[in-house]
C-alpha cells in the first residue's frame, strides 16, 4: 500500500469516534470495543447472514468451505463472462464491466444486465473506490478466535468484504497489505439486532432477504440458538410458526431492527418463507417484490418456481401474478383429467414446463447415456420436433 495511503487508514482509524461510525455511540462505547486493521485471510463471512451477496450456489460451496474466496469470486467472474459473451460484450479484465461514460452509447445503456453482472459489476465499482480512497467505512466484526488461532466473524460489511477480495486478485496493480479496517466486537456481545439495522439501513436488500431476517429476529427472540455454520431454508422456515404474540416485549426492538415496518408487514415478509427452495432462489436473485410473491404463497409448493419464472420472464405486474395464481390453482377435478391421459403425453408436458430449469448439454447428455449412440439420439430429436411442430399446429387451431 503506499506510504500515504497507509497514514490516512491509519489516520481515520486511530480518530474514530462515535459520531464517525453508523452504529452509534452508544455501541462504540461498550466495553472491549476496539478498532484493528485485521489481514483479509482472518475475516469470514456470516453463513446465516440475511443478505446474499454470492449467488446461491456458491454461497452454499463456499460455506462448506469447498471454494476458497478467490475460488468463489473465480466462479462468479467465469459465470459473468460467459452471460456476456452470449451477448456479445466479452472482457477479459473485471474493470471493463465498469461503465465508461465517454464511449457509452444509447444502445449501450439499455443493455439488461443479469443478476451476476450486475453483482460482479456494483463489486468491482465498489473495490476501486476501496482502491481510489481507502477503506472508510469499517467492517463490524465477531472475535471468534480460539487459543493461539485468531478468526473473526463479518457482522456488518460483508459486501466491502468481497470488494476488498476482488480488488486483491482480480484488479491489476494492487499494492495494498490486504489489511482491512474493523471494528471488533467480543463474541459475547454480538447481535443479530445490529445486524439487522444495517441490513435495512443499507439499499438492495431483496424480499427474501428480509424474509430471512425476520426470521433469524423471531428464532433469536424466541431463544433458538442462531447456528454459526451454513444452514438450509428449512432453517429459517422454522419463523413460520413464531410470533410476537408470546414476546410483546421484543416487538418495537423488532420492529426498528426490519425497518420501522408494522407487524401486518412483517408477517407478509415471514410468509414468503412458505415458497419453495428454487423460488426462493430464484426471487432472491432477481430481486423480485414482496408484493408480487404474496400471491405465489396461496398455491401449491410444486407451482411456486414456475409461477416465479413467469415473473421474471414477462415482467408480471402483481395484479398479473394474482390472476395467475387464481388460474393456476389445480382443483382436484382438473387433477382427475389429468389422470384420464396417457402418462406418457402427462410426462411430456411437464418436461415442457420444466425447459427453464434444463440446459441443452445435460438433455444431449441424458440423451446419448440412454441411447448410446449419436446418429440414434439425433434420431429421436427429428421425432420429437415432428410431434412439437404437430402439437403447436393443434394448439393453433383451438
Amino acid at each position: 500500500m503506499p506510504k500515504n495511503q497507509t497514514t490516512r487508514l491509519d489516520d481515520l482509524l486511530a480518530s474514530v469516534t462515535p459520531d464517525m461510525v453508523a452504529t452509534g455511540a452508544a455501541f462504540l462505547r461498550d466495553e472491549g470495543l476496539r478498532v484493528e486493521r485485521i489481514l483479509l485471510d482472518l475475516l469470514r463471512p456470516d453463513p446465516v447472514q440475511p443478505r446474499r451477496v454470492l449467488p446461491e450456489r456458491i454461497h452454499s460451496e463456499f460455506h462448506h468451505q469447498r471454494l476458497t474466496p478467490s475460488q468463489a469470486l473465480r466462479e462468479l467472474v467465469q459465470i459473468v463472462q460467459m452471460a456476456a459473451r452470449q451477448k456479445g460484450r466479452p472482457f477479459h479484465n473485471v474493470l471493463e464491466l465498469l461503465p465508461n461514460t465517454e464511449t457509452e452509447t444509447e444502445d449501450d445503456a439499455a443493455v439488461v444486465l443479469s443478476p451476476e453482472e450486475t453483482l460482479l459489476r456494483d463489486l468491482v465499482n465498489l473495490a476501486v473506490t476501496i482502491r481510489d480512497d481507502g477503506q472508510v467505512n469499517p467492517l463490524t466484526v465477531v472475535d471468534i478466535s480460539q487459543g493461539a488461532t485468531h478468526m473473526y466473524r463479518i457482522e456488518t460489511g460483508e459486501r466491502r468484504y468481497w470488494a476488498t477480495w476482488l480488488l486483491r486478485d482480480f484488479i491489476p496493480d494492487y499494492s495494498g497489505d490486504s489489511m482491512i479496517p474493523c471494528i471488533v466486537v467480543p463474541e459475547a456481545k454480538s447481535s443479530v439486532f445490529r445486524q439487522a439495522k444495517e441490513n435495512t439501513a443499507r439499499s438492495g436488500l431483496t424480499a427474501v432477504a428480509m424474509a430471512r431476517q425476520a426470521a433469524l429476529l423471531l428464532l433469536t427472540v424466541h431463544g433458538y440458538e442462531i447456528p454459526a455454520y451454513p444452514v438450509g431454508h428449512d432453517f429459517y422456515r422454522r419463523a413460520l410458526d413464531l410470533d410476537l404474540r408470546s414476546k410483546r416485549e421484543y416487538t418495537d426492538a423488532i420492529l426498528s431492527a426490519m425497518g420501522g415496518i408494522d407487524k401486518r408487514r412483517l408477517h407478509q415478509y415471514k410468509s414468503l418463507l412458505q415458497l419453495s427452495d428454487e423460488a426462493l432462489e430464484l426471487a432472491d436473485r432477481y430481486h423480485l417484490e414482496e408484493y408480487r410473491l404474496r400471491p405465489v404463497v396461496s398455491v401449491p409448493a410444486e407451482y411456486h418456481a414456475e409461477i416465479v419464472r413467469q415473473i421474471i420472464d414477462f415482467n408480471l405486474s402483481a395484479k398479473q401474478v394474482q390472476e395467475l395464481c387464481e388460474a393456476d390453482a389445480i382443483d382436484t377435478e382438473t387433477e382427475d383429467e389429468i389422470e384420464k391421459l396417457p402418462r406418457a403425453a402427462v410426462k411430456m408436458a411437464r418436461a415442457v414446463q420444466a425447459t427453464h430449469s434444463t440446459s441443452a448439454q445435460d438433455v444431449a447428455r441424458a440423451l446419448l447415456q440412454q441411447e448410446g449412440d449419436a446418429a440414434i439420439a439425433r434420431a429421436r430429436l427429428q421425432a420429437l420436433h415432428k410431434l412439437l411442430n404437430e402439437v403447436e399446429r393443434y394448439l393453433g387451431g383451438t
